[in-house]
C-alpha cells in the first residue's frame, strides 16, 4: 500500500501477500479541476488506462470515501483511494495440458479446486506444470504446448495457496473481475475457511491467534511470528475445534488476513504445528505417549499424507459482475481424510 500527498513524496506503508496494491493520494491545495482517471494515471507508476478504467468500473476508486465515475473532477484536498490487482508479469507462459478440477466457471471467473503438490504460479525452478500453466491451456486450448505472453491470457490471480495445500482458489478472467475481487480481499470481506490437523490437544474450543508474520531472521525460506509488532505484517487467524483425537486436533480456521504460510506459522507459534508440516516442525513425532507401536502408527500416517494437513475448504465472495453472493465448498481430500479417520479410530479405541 502506498500513501502520499500530491507533492511528489511517497511513503511505503506495507506490502500485502494477496496480489493487489492500494494507493491513497491527497490532492494538494493548488489542484485544478481534473478528471479522476487523468489525475491517477499521472500519479501511479506503471498503470495503464485500461487498468484504471477497470478499477473505476469495479467501484475500486473512491474520492472522500465515495465511489466515483471517470468523469469526476478532482478538487483541492480530495482524498483519492484505489485498489488495483497486480497485473501479470509480461513473460512467456507455456500452455500445459494439465487436468484441473474446475467446480465453477463463467465469463468473469473460474473456481479451481487445487490438488496438493501443484505450484500456483511459475517462478524460479517451476516454469512449467503450475496452475497458471494449466489455466493458460484451459483458456487457450488451441495453443497447447506453446508459449504465449501472460498479458494475453489473463489468469488473474488475486490470492494463492501453498504448493502442498489443497483447496479452493478464485481466478479472475478479465480486468474488471480481477480488480473487483482484489478490492474484496483488501477490505477483508472474502470468506475463507480452512481445515487443518494440528499436533496436540488444544486447550480452548475456539480462539484467535494474532501476531505479525514476516520472514524468519535466521532462515529466509520460512516465516516467523513477531508478537511485539516491530517487524512483519499484522496477521489474525480465528479457529474452532472441530474434533479432538487426544494426540492431534482437527480445527476449522477462518482467515481475517492473508499472509504467507499464515495458518502454518500461527499454529507453530502456539506450540501446535500442522501435522506433517516439514517446514514448521510438524514432521517430528511428538514424544511422551504410552501406547505400543506409536512411532510406526505416526510414520504410516506420514506416508499416507506426505504434506502438511491443510485444506482450503470454502470460499465466499460477491460476484464481480452480478453482485450476488457466491459460496463454494470443497471436501477434504482423500489423503487427509484417511489420516483423520486413523486418528479418530485410535482415539475411540
Amino acid at each position: 500500500m502506498t500513501e502520499y500527498t500530491d507533492n511528489g513524496s511517497s511513503n511505503e506503508i506495507s506490502e500485502q501477500d494477496e496480489l493487489y496494491e492500494h494507493h491513497r493520494i491527497t490532492a494538494d491545495k493548488g489542484q485544478s479541476l481534473l478528471r479522476v482517471d487523468k489525475f491517477l494515471i499521472n500519479r501511479i507508476v506503471n498503470v495503464s488506462r485500461n487498468r484504471l478504467q477497470a478499477a473505476i468500473e469495479a467501484g475500486s476508486v473512491k474520492v472522500n470515501n465515495q465511489q466515483v465515475k471517470s468523469s469526476y473532477k478532482v478538487k483541492p484536498f480530495d482524498i483519492i483511494t484505489i485498489v488495483l490487482a497486480h497485473p501479470p508479469r509480461e513473460v512467456e507462459i507455456y500452455c500445459d495440458n494439465i487436468p484441473l478440477d474446475i467446480i465453477y466457471e463463467d465469463e468473469s471467473l473460474v473456481i479451481v479446486n487445487k490438488k496438493a503438490g501443484m505450484v500456483v504460479h511459475p517462478a524460479y525452478g517451476n516454469y512449467r506444470g503450475t496452475l497458471v500453466n494449466a489455466l493458460a491451456c484451459h483458456f487457450n486450448p488451441q495453443r497447447e504446448g506453446q508459449a504465449i505472453l501472460s498479458e494475453s491470457i489473463r489468469p488473474g490471480l488475486v490470492h494463492r495457496i501453498d504448493k502442498n495445500t489443497s483447496g479452493l482458489l478464485v481466478v479472475a478472467k478479465n480486468e474488471v473481475a480481477m480488480t473487483h475481487l482484489a478490492a474484496q480481499f483488501f477490505k477483508r470481506t472474502i470468506k475463507r475457511n480452512y481445515s487443518a490437523l494440528v499436533w496436540g490437544d488444544l486447550a480452548a474450543d475456539s480462539g484467535t491467534i494474532t501476531g505479525n508474520i514476516g520472514r524468519s531472521k535466521t532462515d529466509r525460506k520460512v516465516m516467523d511470528v513477531f508478537p511485539q509488532g516491530d517487524y512483519g505484517k499484522h496477521a489474525v487467524t480465528h479457529f474452532r475445534v472441530a474434533e479432538r483425537f487426544h494426540y492431534v486436533t482437527l480445527v476449522d480456521c477462518n482467515l481475517e488476513t492473508g499472509r504467507t504460510h499464515q495458518i502454518r506459522v500461527h499454529f507453530r507459534s502456539i506450540g501446535h504445528p500442522l501435522f506433517n508440516d516439514n517446514e514448521y516442525g510438524g514432521d517430528r513425532i511428538i514424544k511422551g505417549v504410552t501406547f505400543s507401536k506409536y512411532k510406526q502408527f505416526v510414520e504410516n500416517c506420514f506416508a499416507i499424507l506426505p504434506r502438511q494437513a491443510l485444506h482450503a475448504r470454502s470460499l465466499g465472495f460477491i460476484h464481480p459482475a452480478t453482485e450476488k453472493e457466491m459460496y463454494f465448498e470443497s471436501q477434504i481430500p482423500d489423503d487427509m481424510l484417511q489420516v483423520i479417520e486413523k486418528w479418530r479410530k485410535l482415539s475411540q479405541d
